[in-house]
């Protein structure tokens, strides 16, 4: 577990948590169904490879919502 952040920069964390739960609403429904879906004998292979990808897909949301946080926070050069 990281260790607790300053006041100011755990502001930032919560705001980018609550904004990447509504991000990544879908892909993760979609990898809970398919958990739901899949008998113990087909977690593996394809279905591995599915949760994989979404999982990746959830990461880059993660990566974009950070990066775009970023963005808003620098003001432009004089």
């Amino acid at each position: 577990m990281p260790e607790k952040l300053p006041p100011d920069q755990d502001v930032a964390a919560q705001q980018l948590a609550e904004e990447l739960r509504d991000a990544i609403e879908g892909e993760l429904l979609e990898m809970v169904q398919l958990l739901q879906q899949a008998d113990p004998a087909s977690l593996f292979g394809a279905t591995e490879f599915t949760i994989r990808d979404l999982a990746l897909q959830i990461a880059a949301k993660a990566y974009q919502q950070r990066l775009a946080q970023k963005k808003m926070a620098t003001t432009p050069p004089a």
